[in-house]
């Protein structure tokens, strides 16, 4: 019987993001290039007699009730199976909050596997993001994990080959945004061709492994959006690229900005700039990570 799991929910960054249309449900259609770092929450689960769910955090202002993707994923699954012992869930935060970066999609993900595997439940990776994708569109991929094109409303997923390894520089201001407000400011938006990525050059620039072919293909086509409303996330995109990054975008809807580097001497010293220098003005959160591509066969107990 396991009574004890400790998992890790790693965070995402959007390579390549694009909205191609409003269905009548009112999600968004999507095309997105998906790519895990190696930023992560860590997860504790305890298996208790007492019947219940009880969620801990490190930070106190999320919530620990059913408002909390980790608390709902652990509750469809027992719901589902009528398990009749409790589950105590120690949250330990490190990707930012509300930022981009899909840390709540990660931790319900995470929780997802933990469950499973803890109750021997038997489902597997598919089945958990069937049931993932009811909880929110980011689950299926926070499960999968990796490099992958991402269509529907994010939950049609296709594994890419991994992207080639590089340092991430990852930076979010002291602002929190709605996903929700920026989508709809989107709709609001009249688009030009041109603001829209060109999502099959990166899935190709990924297929043939060159870093600089990705880099010079990124695009997010929220960033207009977001960062006309915040221009602080065109200048942490800058101040980036000036130390050497060879691609620097916004994150999912944002705020978090992300820098790739190849040269690890140009990603400490931005990472200095940001967290320590005359830049520390512009980012309250200020991380240098690396590629996680272990895919969908990677353990989330590793």
């Amino acid at each position: 019987m396991i009574t004890h799991l400790r998992l890790k929910a790693y965070g995402k960054i959007n390579l390549g993001l694009d909205v191609t249309g409003l269905r009548e449900d009112g999600y968004h259609e999507v095309r997105m290039v998906m790519q895990t770092v190696g930023l992560h929450d860590r997860i504790e689960l305890y298996r208790c007699q007492k019947p219940g769910i009880r969620l801990e955090t490190n930070l106190y202002y999320l919530p620990v009730n059913e408002q909390n993707l980790a608390y709902k994923a652990a509750k469809l699954l027992m719901d589902e199976f009528s398990i009749q012992e409790g589950l105590a869930i120690h949250l330990r935060k490190f990707i930012p909050v509300a930022a981009g970066m899909a840390g709540g999609s990660a931790d319900a993900a995470s929780v997802l596997f933990g469950v499973n595997r803890m109750f021997g439940l038997g489902l597997t990776v598919k089945e958990l993001m069937e049931r993932g994708v009811k909880l929110g569109a980011d689950i299926p991929y926070c499960l999968m994990r990796g490099t992958a094109l991402a269509e529907g409303i994010g939950e049609k997923l296709t594994a890419l080959p991994p992207m080639p390894q590089c340092q991430v520089l990852i930076a979010k201001p002291g602002i929190s945004v709605s996903t929700k407000t920026v989508y709809k400011a989107l709709d609001e938006t009249e688009l030009r061709p041109q603001d829209h990525p060109d999502i099959d050059g990166l899935v190709d620039a990924i297929s043939a492994g060159s870093l600089p072919q990705i880099a010079g293909r990124l695009g997010n086509v929220l960033e207009l959006v977001t960062a006309s409303r915040y221009p602080v996330i065109y200048q942490l995109r800058d101040a980036m690229r000036e130390y050497g990054a060879v691609g620097a975008m916004m994150s999912g809807s944002g705020p978090t900005v992300f820098g790739i580097f190849t040269n690890p001497r140009g990603a400490q010293a931005a990472y200095e700039y940001l967290r320590y220098g005359a830049g520390s003005s512009m980012a309250r959160q200020v991380y240098l990570t690396n590629l996680y591509n272990r895919g969908s066969g990677a353990r989330h107990q590793d």
